[in-house]
């Protein structure tokens, strides 16, 4: 079977319209990375100062909630990990797609169900990454409350002075 020019041309301006469908997809993992490795950074930086905080507090309550804000903010850690890996596993299978939709139409193979299990695979992947993006944003936001229970300011009676 011989390909000739014009008929290969059209068959690969068919072949790239299939493939931008992934490559959105991919510019989109790539954003959500860069969210996860963001936060990552974030929670990172807070538990360095946490852990030099407790260092200075000489009150066993404190020191005591500024443990588990650090026990809380190590799992923060833990699943904004897997989320990343979940999402980079997506970016993988995407890529496959991409490659394994050029392959096959260049080899004149058919690859329909290695692309359409690669595709699912990435869409559970990514699936995982979201729902892991959505347990560490549940996490962040108890420790937002254990951080204000550390930090709230007291309350003193009128004519109290406040502290210095």
């Amino acid at each position: 079977m011989s390909v000739t020019l014009d008929t290969l041309i059209p068959s690969l301006a068919q072949l790239i319209e299939f493939a931008i469908a992934p490559v959105f997809l991919l510019t989109g993992v790539a954003g959500f990375l860069g969210v996860m490795s963001e936060r990552l950074g974030r929670i990172s930086d807070r538990v360095r100062v946490a852990e030099r905080r407790i260092q200075t507090l000489a009150d066993p309550e404190l020191v005591e909630r500024s443990k588990q804000e650090i026990i809380l903010l190590w799992e923060r850690v833990r699943a904004t990990n897997w989320a990343i890996g979940f999402c980079v596993a997506s970016g993988l299978m995407i890529c496959l797609v991409i490659a394994l939709l050029f392959a096959g139409s260049l080899l004149i193979i058919d690859l329909k169900l290695p692309i359409v299990l690669l595709f699912l695979a990435a869409m559970f992947f990514l699936v995982f990454a979201l729902i892991l993006f959505l347990v560490e944003v549940r996490m962040a936001t108890r420790a937002i409350n254990i951080v204000r229970t550390i930090h709230k300011p007291r309350k003193y009676r009128p004519g109290q002075p406040p502290p210095l």
